[in-house]
């Protein structure tokens, strides 16, 4: 699976699990850190980590394993990163705190 195809493979896969405000952000020659960023939003800590469960769990099905997971014990703003692709699950109250949108405003945003 290519990157743009796992991004909205995570996104999907989000989507399923009733996240709001999906968006992929294309950040290849923006960022040295990964290619795409697949960001949404959860109306709860529990929902927030139930997304990143079922990402984790589809993923690894999928042959994908997580080089670096952040923030799940609290689960306010969970970061899954699977090298070229990085998946940002936040509460929503946190989501617009730190609004990542904004710092990558230069990236092609994709609404899923």
């Amino acid at each position: 699976m290519g990157t743009s195809k796992m991004a909205y493979f995570i996104g999907k896969t989000a989507s399923d699990k009733k996240a709001r405000d999906i968006k992929i952000l294309n950040v290849k020659g923006l960022s040295e850190i990964a290619d795409y960023f697949v960001i949404c939003s959860g109306t709860s800590t529990i929902q927030v980590k139930a997304i990143a469960d079922e990402i984790e769990e589809k993923m690894s099905e999928n042959g994908y394993e997580i080089n670096h997971k952040e923030g799940y014990n609290a689960g306010k703003w969970i970061l899954l990163d699977y090298g070229e692709v990085i998946a940002h699950i936040f509460y929503e109250e946190d989501r617009e705190f730190y609004d990542l949108e904004r710092l990558w405003i230069d990236a092609e945003a994709i609404n899923i």
